[in-house]
């Protein structure tokens, strides 16, 4: 018999974190937790305030899928019970987990896939004003690649990132607007992200009004991520993005993650493997999709004041396979 224990838990986050639409101070998250056999298989997932997700809306789905995933659910059978967003992803990466447990074996190999490699990740930068951004950049530039969060529009946006162009001279630079640009003025803003050296920016236009993409002049590569789920609305954004940032939470998991980074690139989509702050349980399988990504932005445990032990192991910006204590 399979059991099935479903935690919130609450995780500091190092000072505060901000983007365009709010700040926080603590990672919530949703555990999932399946013990079969002697086996036990873990998956974290981040209920997506985005799309309307709560931390009781995802316990409440788990709660209600309880009866089929105790009597052996099937991770074939995940999308039978669970809409593919936060709670699907942590109930989808518990049963790879547990698959991984019971077979003695990892997750990669289980794959066919050739054992991972390290990856160098994004570290992210907090939207604030222009100086305290600089400060930001300036403690951070020793990282090879900084993502930055802005999202005000205009002038201020410029400011911002000619401040953390000053304070990280050196450094590679993606800019996520999270939505916060208006159509109007992209061509400018574009335009100073190229002259500024960076080299990708997420999502600048409102997932409802990114139509005004298609045809623009990108002089900088341009990454769905709010516009992006899964494969269903995929077709969607070819023409309009010349990327796209998958996580697990918007896919609904592992399963679907991995059949939407090799759709995208048989889109000819540059694939951003990306994630929100949470612990390493939520990095350890992205991590797996991010294995010959273009760009990997799986920094969540650097913003925390701690992380789960054992945990991924940092070196600077290199991120390494987690131990299977872990998770896979």
């Amino acid at each position: 018999m399979r059991k099935l224990t479903v935690r919130h838990e609450s995780w500091p986050i190092a000072g505060r974190f901000t983007i365009s639409r709010g700040s926080k101070t603590s990672a919530e998250v949703v555990v999932v937790t399946l013990e079969e056999d002697g086996a036990v298989g873990r998956g974290e997932c981040v209920p997506y305030g985005r799309y309307g997700e709560t931390v009781p809306g995802v316990l409440e789905a788990l709660e209600a899928a309880r009866p089929r995933i105790e009597a052996g659910l099937g991770r074939a059978e995940v999308p039978e019970v669970l809409a593919p967003r936060a709670a699907r992803n942590a109930l989808d990466c518990a049963l790879w987990d547990l698959e991984a447990k019971q077979a003695g074996r990892p997750i990669w190999a289980l794959l066919g896939m050739a054992e991972p490699r390290p990856l160098v990740t994004a570290y992210t930068l907090s939207l604030d004003t222009a100086e305290a951004m600089r400060l930001a950049a300036e403690k951070a530039a020793h990282r090879p690649l900084l993502k930055v969060k802005l999202g005000r529009g205009g002038d201020e946006d410029i400011e911002r990132l000619r401040a953390i162009r000053e304070g990280a001279p050196g450094s590679r630079l993606i800019v996520d607007a999270n939505e916060g640009w208006r159509p109007e003025e992209l061509p400018t803003l574009l335009a100073a992200c190229a002259g500024l050296g960076v080299v990708m920016v997420e999502q600048p236009l409102p997932a409802s009004d990114d139509e005004a993409l298609r045809g623009l002049e990108r002089p900088v590569a341009v990454c769905a991520d709010e516009s992006a789920h899964d494969r269903h609305g995929l077709g969607a954004l070819v023409g309009k993005y010349d990327a796209l940032n998958i996580k697990l939470d918007k896919t609904g998991g592992l399963t679907e993650a991995l059949a939407l980074a090799e759709a995208a690139r048989g889109h000819g989509l540059q694939r951003m493997v990306g994630c929100m702050v949470a612990t390493s349980l939520s990095m350890a399988p992205a991590a797996l999709v991010a294995q010959g990504a273009e760009v990997v932005d799986l920094d969540g445990p650097l913003l925390l004041a701690r992380d789960r032990e054992p945990g991924i192991r940092f070196e600077g910006n290199t991120l390494f396979w987690p131990p299977r204590e872990l998770w896979g």
